[in-house]
């Protein structure tokens, strides 16, 4: 099996060698940019499996590499690497979509364990769902709505867009709070109490226009019921 390439984007030389060098060493095929408008280039036109993206960069910073990114390419695999190591913007990196956040300076065999981890999960993830049909319609998550056979037309917050997204690419299993937080709200479990995750499911149970669309799973989460086709 052809080894994984990683994309590492990152404007101080001297790490992004040390970072390219742990990676070849390790047997990946590596790619690399030394700011974020070179960075972005690469990341929407290249093949690989991780993106390594720091934060403080000249021309785009991280957070504008990682917005594009995911706008284009949603569900690409990402690790924030940054000096900035503030909670704010750790949650900002994990709400915009990247799947872990290392606070520089790190070792080699920290990082190598944070790759093979992003990578072995990455690798269990569904494609990006574009649309879902189900018996009540077609939920377009690229344009934010549901659409039903009478021609109506329902809107759906970004929220709800990539709640239900998620669902859908995890048909089959049970979704727990946790990862619920940590995937969509981007945020600890253990850090915060919150209602708003049954607030969105009664919302999109009731857009799906079925009460068996998501099902509760007692002690455990919920997954898709009976709503689906």
């Amino acid at each position: 099996m052809e080894a994984p390439t990683i994309l590492v984007v990152e404007d101080d030389r001297a790490v992004r060698q040390g970072i390219v060098d742990a990676l070849t060493f390790s047997g990946y095929q590596v790619l690399s940019a030394g700011d974020g408008e070179e960075g972005l280039k690469l990341a929407l036109q290249a093949n690989y499996q991780l993106m390594l993206l720091d934060l403080v960069m000249p021309k785009k910073d991280g957070f504008e590499v990682l917005t594009e990114l995911q706008r284009q390419r949603p569900g690409q695999a990402v690790i924030i690497l940054s000096a900035k190591g503030e909670e704010d913007d750790r949650v900002k990196g994990l709400k915009l979509g990247a799947d872990d956040y290392v606070v520089k300076p790190f070792g080699p065999r920290e990082l190598l364990a944070r790759v093979n981890a992003v990578l072995r999960r990455s690798t269990e993830r569904p494609a990006a769902v574009v649309e879902w049909d189900f018996s009540e319609g077609v939920a377009d998550f690229s344009r934010c709505e549901i659409r039903y056979p009478n021609g109506e037309r329902c809107e759906l917050s970004e929220r709800e867009r990539d709640l239900l997204r998620y669902f859908v690419s995890n048909a089959g299993r049970v979704v727990s709070r946790d990862e619920i937080l940590r995937r969509i709200w981007g945020l600890e479990p253990h850090a915060v109490e919150t209602r708003a995750i049954d607030m969105h499911i009664v919302g999109l149970r009731k857009k799906l226009r079925s009460p068996q669309s998501l099902v509760t799973v007692r002690g455990q989460g919920y997954m898709l019921g009976g709503g689906a086709a």
